[in-house]
């Protein structure tokens, strides 16, 4: 599976980006599927994840409330909206497919990554 993150760039507080991933190689319905980031001179960190069925979505507490993730089963893409976006925002923004249909919180979980989309907030 290749993942390809799009979406990322420079945005002022308060403001909104939409990240976009597709995968190509083979089809992605039934695995979970997850946003990580990594801030400049961090570790990387769990942002959202969703269920193979999309019915199921976990945040981290950073993000809950102002960030969404969603998925086309169809087009084999996953999306993060971002609203009301931080500085403490920026960081370079991943997109994983994980072994099992649960879109966990623990990067060992998941199988494949993408290279990564850099979103940066200003203040």
């Amino acid at each position: 599976v290749q993942l390809q993150a799009s979406g990322g760039g420079l945005v002022q507080a308060g403001g909104s980006l939409r990240l976009s991933c597709a995968a190509s190689g083979r089809t992605i319905s039934n695995n979970g599927l997850g946003w990580f980031r990594r801030a400049p001179g961090k570790e990387r960190e769990f942002v959202a994840g969703i269920s193979w069925r999309g019915g199921n979505t976990n945040y981290a507490d950073s993000v809950k409330g102002r960030f969404a993730i969603s998925r086309d089963v169809a087009k084999n893409r996953v999306y993060l909206q971002m609203n009301s976006m931080k500085p403490d925002d920026t960081a370079i923004y991943y997109c994983a497919v994980a072994r099992s249909s649960y879109g966990s919180s623990h990067p060992e979980d998941y199988q494949y990554w993408g290279q990564g989309t850099l979103v940066t907030v200003s203040s």
